[in-house]
């Protein structure tokens, strides 16, 4: 099993990323897909889940209206389009597949800053 995520980068207050997972070794299309976040010094937290069917979607109330999830079934792959950045973005961006367990990506650091 493998998650692993691309796209974070440096980038300044206002800008925009587009964070991927790519995974691999288990059937993607039955699990639910989620971005998490671990900030330095701060605990891990959800910030959006998009179901299995790619249907529904739910986000952190912190970054409603800013950050997209998506998901390509058919490539195996689950998409995290962040706008509007703010320097409080700042954090190891992890991707997690959920079902009857859990798998974890390495993570993909973005870091929001003038």
């Amino acid at each position: 099993v493998k998650l692993v995520e691309s796209g974070g980068g440096l980038v300044q207050p206002g800008g925009s990323l587009r964070l991927s997972c790519a995974a691999s070794g288990f059937t993607f299309s039955i699990y639910d897909m989620s971005w998490y976040r671990q900030a330095p010094g701060k605990e891990r937290e959800l910030v959006a889940t998009i179901r299995s069917a790619g249907s529904r979607t739910n986000y952190a109330d912190s970054v409603k209206g800013r950050f997209t999830i998506s998901r390509d079934n058919a490539k195996n792959t689950v998409y995290l389009q962040v706008n509007s950045l703010k320097p409080e973005d700042t954090a190891v961006y992890y991707c997690n597949a959920h079902r009857w367990t859990d798998f974890w990506g390495q993570g993909t650091q973005v870091t929001v800053s003038s």
